[in-house]
């Protein structure tokens, strides 16, 4: 089964252009590398939860949206692969004072697929 690597980030919603941008040019960057796919969504509806939510996850601040994106590889050893080539692709540089979003509120992790269909 295929590995998966999974974010969460708050996104002004002024910057979803910027962020836009900045998303086609790293999914281009990690397809050239080897992904399989690579995906970045906005939210539509997502409404914050009684205990916990994607807004709440990430402190979502009035103004701001919510980006959910995943990125699929052949297996935890490809994504190790190619994170280490995308993680020093000079294509990829950013001053983190320029980014369109805030990454101290963002999250990710890996993830084992557990069903496909």
């Amino acid at each position: 089964m295929s590995y998966i690597d999974g974010y969460v980030l708050p996104l002004p919603i002024e910057n979803i252009a910027a962020y836009r941008k900045m998303a086609r040019k790293a999914g281009k960057i990690w397809m050239e590398h080897g992904a399989l796919a690579y995906h970045e969504c906005i939210a539509d509806d997502v409404k914050p939860g009684k205990w916990t939510s994607f807004p709440q996850a990430v402190k979502l601040k009035e103004g701001e949206t919510v980006v959910f994106s995943w990125i699929v590889y052949k297996s935890r050893r490809d994504r190790d692969r190619i994170n280490k080539l995308v993680m020093s692709d000079p294509r990829l540089k950013m001053d983190p004072s320029t980014m369109p979003f805030d990454g101290k509120r963002m999250f990710w992790g890996g993830f084992k697929e557990l069903v496909t269909y």
